[in-house]
């Protein structure tokens, strides 16, 4: 597999080319919002670009056949939008690699619509990639809507992602103030370098929803180049209104769903397997826990997964 060219040295606003050698190019950014049916929430995302401060943003929405009028009313209300419309829901990573088609930046930021950034966000996530040459992407924090904080990163290998990815095995994360490697990043957030991007084919479009951004950081690893987690780089990340409105109480067996799939295009049978057997016996445990203390709701959650960890076909769907 090759390993991508070394990614030039990107220049930052008020910075100045140095003697010699060849001259930084000065990074643009590209910032593609992937919407569907995501309401009010798009306009607040495009506000907070708005207001970030800095240079402004090339802004692409990509709108996959919404029926709620929310990417219309948000054009309206910033102009400077490029709109792509898809004329159907392909999915985020579909929908993601049309948005990377019509984009101009060289960084691409992949932000989701029902996400808001804090003030300077955008600029601390870019400045983190620029200033990390071996890095080909990087993923901002994340904090609920009261404030707390959310995971934005994990790891690849089954089992350390199943019992290491949790409240208690993230304990160390939440204090973690520097840009650090970590193995991917979520989507919600995303930066990465535009010849990387291309070189990868963009995201597989094989993940409708759940499971591209573990897929394309895996592949940018295997090509050398790593992926860097910027906490603080700030979004605060509310209810995802689009995937509670096409999943339900469903969300969770279609991440785990993305997972399986990840592992069965790039582990092999073995990891498929292991993550299976290991998946479902977290997620029984913790539905008979679910169970016994009166919390139906959450029983049922995690019973759907525990059922998708048994019974889906990743190559079938």
């Amino acid at each position: 597999m090759r390993r991508p060219r070394r990614a030039p040295a990107l220049l930052l606003d008020g910075e100045q080319a140095g003697a010699g050698g060849r001259r930084p190019a000065r990074v643009t950014v590209s910032v593609i919002i992937v919407n569907w049916n995501a309401g009010q929430d798009l306009d607040a995302c495009l506000a907070s670009l708005a207001a970030g401060g800095g240079p402004a943003p090339e802004m692409v929405l990509v709108d996959n056949a919404s029926s709620d009028g929310s990417a219309g009313a948000a054009c309206a209300r910033h102009p400077q939008v490029r709109l792509v419309e898809t004329g159907a829901n392909l999915g985020f990573a579909a929908g993601a690699n049309r948005g990377a088609e019509a984009a101009r930046g060289d960084v691409l930021v992949f932000l989701n619509p029902d996400a808001r950034l804090l003030p300077g966000a955008l600029a601390t996530l870019v400045e983190a990639l620029a200033r990390t040459p071996d890095a080909g992407i990087a993923g901002g924090g994340l904090a609920g809507e009261g404030g707390g904080w959310q995971p934005a990163a994990a790891r690849f290998a089954p089992l350390a992602h199943l019992l290491l990815d949790t409240t208690l095995g993230r304990l160390g994360a939440r204090l973690r103030r520097a840009p650090h490697r970590v193995d991917w990043v979520y989507g919600t957030f995303m930066a990465v370098r535009r010849d990387l991007f291309r070189q990868l084919g963009g995201f597989d479009p094989r993940y409708f929803l759940y499971g591209e951004d573990l897929d394309l950081c895996y592949r940018a690893a295997r090509l050398g180049a790593c992926t860097i987690h910027v906490p603080a780089a700030r979004a605060v990340h509310g209810p995802n209104l689009s995937a509670a409105q096409r999943f339900g109480h469903g969300r969770e067996a279609e991440v785990v769903k993305g997972e399986m799939r990840f592992y069965a295009a790039r582990g092999g049978p073995g990891a498929l397997r292991l993550f299976r057997a290991a998946a479902a016996c977290k997620f029984g445990l913790k539905t008979a826990l679910a169970a016994a203390l009166g919390r139906r709701a959450a029983a049922v959650t995690y019973g759907r997964v525990v059922r998708a960890c048994l019974t889906f076909a990743p190559d079938a769907s």
